[in-house]
Formats: structure tokens, C-alpha cells, sequence
């Protein structure tokens, strides 16, 4: 197969069987063109993912848009892109009409429940590995690791008591703590 339909086909796998949005995709992603196909390394779309994340657009596209213009220029990444889209494009266009009739249904309605509960753990999951990534290529393990629990505690706290705090003030605070702990040790292993 050549390197056009294998990004449009992979990336098409990963829309078709992700359900959740972007960060869902991320372990899948991560397996299939990092572990399986070995176009982009783990490390890679760490970093990647923090792109992804600060420039407009889903999560998803971003990332499948650079791994299709790493691998093969401007056709792989609107083919990789149109992979990942068109599942859930297709999927939202059929169901759309019997939505409403498909949430009130028990079956239903409990489904959406349960893949609510795994695409949970499927973030939770992307977001360790990224977390053991950065931590591993940290020289100021301990610090990088005490400045994440803190806020990743503070976060949970947050969603639990139901406090509404937007996540934008939490990095902002967080890139705060981070620039004072690592600019006042300096060069010093922390």
C-alpha cells in the first residue's frame, strides 16, 4: 500500500474507532504511528500534541495533519486529515435525525454512559504516558513531579466540588510556579 492511502487509511481507523474528541485519539495515535508504523516517536507527538493544543483546531487534525506533512508532504497531510474527519463527519450525518430518539432510549442513553466512563480513562491514560515522558527527560524530576500531583490534585479537587475555574488560569499558574521553582534553582538539580 503506498504511503497516501496508508495515512488515510490509519488515520480513518483511529476516527472510526475513537470515541471522545481529540484526546481520546491520542493513545490510539500514538500506537498506531508510533509503535506500529514508527512515522513519528512517542516523544515526538508529545510534543506534537503540545502544538496541537495551542494552535486553533481540534486536537485530533493537528495532529494528523503534521504527521501527514512529516511523512508525505501537503497531500499526506490533507489525505491524514480527511482520514480522521470523515468517520465521525459520516456518523454524526446518520444520526443526527434519530438523536433524540436514540438518548431517550435506555440502551442508548446507558451506551453513552459507559463510553463516557472510557473515553475518561482513555484521556487519563494519554495524559500519564505524556506525563512519564516529560518526567523522564526532566532534570528536575522531583520538582516537575511535585508542581504536576499539585495540579493535577487541584484540578481533580476542582471537578469534584463542582468549582468552576477555568483551565486557562490554572496553566497560567502553573507555567507561574514552574518559571519562579526552576528559575530560582537555577542550574541546581531539584
Amino acid at each position: 500500500m503506498n504511503i497516501y492511502a496508508e495515512l488515510f487509511f490509519t488515520f480513518m481507523k483511529i476516527g472510526v474507532f475513537t470515541f471522545g474528541g481529540g484526546y481520546a485519539m491520542i493513545p490510539l495515535i500514538d500506537r498506531e504511528c508510533s509503535e506500529k508504523r514508527e512515522w513519528i516517536t512517542s516523544d515526538e507527538l508529545s510534543e506534537v500534541t503540545v502544538v496541537a493544543e495551542s494552535t486553533p483546531g481540534p486536537i485530533a487534525i493537528n495532529c494528523a495533519t503534521f504527521i501527514g506533512i512529516k511523512k508525505a508532504g501537503f497531500l499526506g497531510a490533507a489525505l491524514a486529515t480527511l482520514g480522521v474527519i470523515l468517520p465521525s463527519f459520516v456518523i454524526i450525518l446518520l444520526i443526527s435525525g434519530f438523536m433524540e430518539n436514540l438518548l431517550n432510549n435506555t440502551v442508548f442513553a446507558n451506551a453513552f454512559k459507559a463510553i463516557r466512563i472510557a473515553v475518561s480513562l482513555l484521556i487519563l491514560r494519554a495524559g500519564i504516558k505524556m506525563l512519564k515522558g516529560c518526567l523522564k527527560k526532566s532534570q528536575k524530576k522531583t520538582a516537575s513531579a511535585i508542581i504536576a500531583l499539585i495540579f493535577f490534585a487541584a484540578v481533580t479537587l476542582l471537578n469534584i466540588f463542582g468549582v468552576n475555574f477555568s483551565s486557562i488560569y490554572l496553566i497560567l499558574i502553573s507555567g507561574t510556579v514552574g518559571f519562579f521553582v526552576f528559575g530560582l534553582f537555577g542550574g541546581k538539580r531539584v
